[in-house]
């Protein structure tokens, strides 16, 4: 259960940063307002019809997920406004300096996962207040946000639905309660390209057999995530994943390569991770996002604050559908603009993954960089 005083901190702290969340909230008033009845100056008036806007003067925001994480990350962002505020409160929250071991490590402590998610969540919102800095206007006119695992609690935060302190405070809690869960049975993740021809649940059964067959009870393996057309992530016991990459040319893969993490995220081997994150959930506040937030759950928008908090906790036994969220978010009729995207956070697999499932909304992509550039 989240400690009454740990909430209170949170709840104390969320003064401190306004600036991402009146960003949010001058998003507002490009779209309806999240309440059930319109402000009261709105009350005699029949709401008039927005004009359409132009697709290209729009913004789409997008934030990583755990394995993007990498020593020195975020020194190219402590220059910006209210970035060392936000380290300085995670410290408050995590106990322990995280702003140090984003930009010395060591690089082990950085990887395990109770570290590596609130490094990736307070380094993608700190390369907000970059592009805020730099370009206002992508800002201000950014109409959809979706984040990869870790990264949809970065772009909640974004949008309005939770505050940065009680979000970091929720990443914690999933954090550890994946990491405990992960070391109850020794598993892990497989990136796998396949061929066209490649048949990735019919591989995912194979792999069971064979754990069955040297007396895995109940094994698991099964697709974590949907990345773009012919490329997956699949998780599970070890024994299930070490069968796949010895007989990776029989099942029509091109290329397997084990992920540095230490569990079968998004698959039932972390169901016992999802009471301690629903309770921490039901205890923050959380209110309906301002823009389009997409679940990785489905790759649907989220409609109302509980489904916010049903799909975040579903999404720790479900598969990432981040191919079918890029779909989802770049749909157009056909010789329609698209709008322009910015990865937020570590790393560029984000922009990766556009350019393999949309080569025209790639196009109009952009990278925040969160590491200090050589002058001169």
């Amino acid at each position: 259960m989240l400690a009454s005083r740990t909430v209170s901190m949170a709840a104390a702290s969320r003064g401190k940063f306004r600036s991402l969340v009146s960003v949010s909230r001058r998003l507002s008033t490009q779209q309806p307002s999240s309440s059930d009845s319109p402000p009261d100056f709105e009350h005699d008036a029949a709401p008039k019809r927005r004009p359409r806007k132009d697709p290209s003067g729009r913004s789409v925001l997008l934030f990583p997920g755990q394995g993007s994480q990498f020593v020195g990350m975020a020194r190219g962002l402590l220059k910006y406004p209210n970035v060392k505020e936000m380290f300085s409160a995670a410290q408050c929250i995590l106990g322990y300096d995280l702003l140090s071991l984003c930009l010395e490590g060591p690089e082990e402590d950085l990887q395990r996962t109770v570290h590596c998610q609130p490094a990736v969540f307070v380094t993608s919102l700190a390369a907000v207040e970059k592009l805020h800095h730099d370009n206002p206007e992508a800002i201000e006119t950014c109409v959809a946000a979706a984040g990869f695992s870790v990264g949809e609690f970065a772009a909640l935060v974004f949008s309005g639905a939770m505050t940065f302190s009680e979000a970091l405070y929720v990443v914690k809690v999933r954090a550890e309660a994946m990491q405990k869960a992960s070391e109850l049975v020794p598993s892990g993740m497989l990136s796998v390209v396949g061929r066209p021809q490649a048949q990735y649940k019919y591989a995912c059964l194979q792999a069971k057999e064979h754990c069955r067959s040297l007396g895995v009870q109940e094994p698991v393996c099964s697709v974590a995530n949907y990345l773009f057309p012919d490329g997956r992530v699949i998780a599970g016991h070890q024994q299930a994943l070490d069968f796949l990459q010895q007989n990776s040319r029989h099942l029509q893969f091109t290329r397997t390569k084990p992920l540095p993490v230490s569990g079968a995220f998004h698959t039932e081997l972390m169901a016992s991770a999802t009471e301690p994150l629903g309770d921490v959930l039901r205890q923050v506040e959380v209110r309906r996002p301002e823009i389009n937030v997409y679940s990785n759950v489905d790759g649907k928008r989220y409609m109302s604050e509980g489904h916010v908090r049903r799909q975040l906790a579903k999404q720790l036994v479900s598969p990432v559908k981040w191919e079918q969220t890029l779909h989802e978010i770049y749909e157009r009729s056909q010789g329609e603009s698209f709008p322009q995207t910015y990865e937020l956070g570590p790393g560029r697999q984000l922009g990766a993954t556009l350019q393999k499932c949309n080569r025209k909304a790639f196009q109009k992509y952009s990278y925040v960089d969160v590491v200090a550039k050589e002058e001169g």
